[in-house]
């Protein structure tokens, strides 16, 4: 088992608005292609003043079906990130296996 993860750096400004979009319309789409699971959205505590930090989680069986993903579904929604926020939202994808 796999545990896909993107940390998003986000402006204050549009803080708001990513969450609320993030929640009701990302995470909705995804689950809906059934190959990557259980969710986890966190916030990440930080000492930095500018913007906010989130790290969003997901459970995936192998590499080659978070290829598939992101080949059908993925490519897409970071196109559609970048479409409502610009420059003030950026994401960084980290792929870790579970060990214990």
């Amino acid at each position: 088992m796999l545990i896909y993860n993107t940390t998003f750096q986000v402006d204050e400004e549009v803080t708001s608005n990513f969450l609320i979009w993030i929640q009701e319309c990302y995470i909705p789409e995804v689950n809906k292609s059934g190959e990557l699971k259980n969710p986890r959205l966190c916030k990440i505590l930080s000492h930095r003043d500018e913007g906010s930090s989130f790290s969003l989680q997901w459970e995936v069986e192998n590499s080659t079906i978070l290829h598939q993903w992101h080949t059908k579904l993925g490519s897409k929604l970071n196109e559609e990130i970048t479409n409502l926020f610009k420059d003030k939202v950026v994401g960084f994808p980290t792929l870790m296996e579970i060990i214990q």
